[in-house]
């Protein structure tokens, strides 16, 4: 079985109790996060979520733009996010399965791509990056929340922990200051930026393209 293969094959197990591990032990940086991140996409028109999973960031963006494309390869986290927009009423969301590698979308499709808790999941992290900024408009914003399992001792054991005891897929172990270096180095501008704590804590970056990104 493919790498990626034996990921998706996680979340897809993974899914029903997603929430529960969001929200519970790990969960401290979660009320932050939206809040910033719901305020980030305030006023977009139409806006991308990738690996948006079971939807707890996909509910507090919803009600703040027009439309949310709402995406993740795991069909069983994309069953619950839709059975949670239906719950609260939620109209403007579009969910999909897409990978992210190839999202299928035109050039500068989207006014604000969010890619929440992904960043440290996936593979191949440049390509991921690129195809990213490839849908969003030049003038637009990337939202990046992501775990920085380095960050601090406590998160550097916890990690470790949480990784043997789940065999939860790890692919790089991020601090905020690596991960921006890395959202730089694809030829990001940082906007702005938090490092919430918690036992692992959560950096929140914006950004948005340089002349030139986007277009690789």
């Amino acid at each position: 079985m493919r790498e990626e293969d034996r990921d998706r094959d996680f979340w897809e197990r993974k899914a029903p109790q997603y929430d529960r591990v969001a929200k519970g032990l790990f969960g401290r940086p979660l009320p932050r996060v939206l809040e910033l991140t719901a305020s980030g996409v305030s006023g977009a028109g139409t806006v991308l979520e990738v690996a948006a999973g079971t939807g707890l960031m996909t509910a507090a963006i919803a009600p703040r733009v027009r439309q949310v494309v709402a995406t993740d390869y795991a069909d069983n986290m994309l069953a619950i996010l839709r059975e949670r927009m239906k719950s609260a009423g939620i109209s403007n969301v579009e969910a999909t399965h897409r990978d992210i590698y190839a999202l299928g979308y035109p050039p500068a499709s989207f006014d604000v791509v969010v890619a929440g808790n992904v960043l440290h999941l996936v593979p191949d992290l440049e390509r991921a990056l690129d195809a990213l900024c490839y849908v969003l408009r030049l003038d637009g914003k990337l939202i990046t929340p992501t775990f920085v399992h380095d960050e601090t001792a406590l998160a550097w054991v916890a990690s470790r922990v949480l990784a043997n005891m789940l065999g939860q897929p790890m692919h790089r172990r991020f601090t905020t200051a690596s991960l921006r270096q890395a959202l730089e180095q694809r030829g990001l501008r940082i906007t702005g930026a938090e490092t919430i704590p918690g036992i692992i804590p959560i950096a929140y970056l914006e950004s948005g393209p340089t002349i030139g990104a986007g277009l690789v």
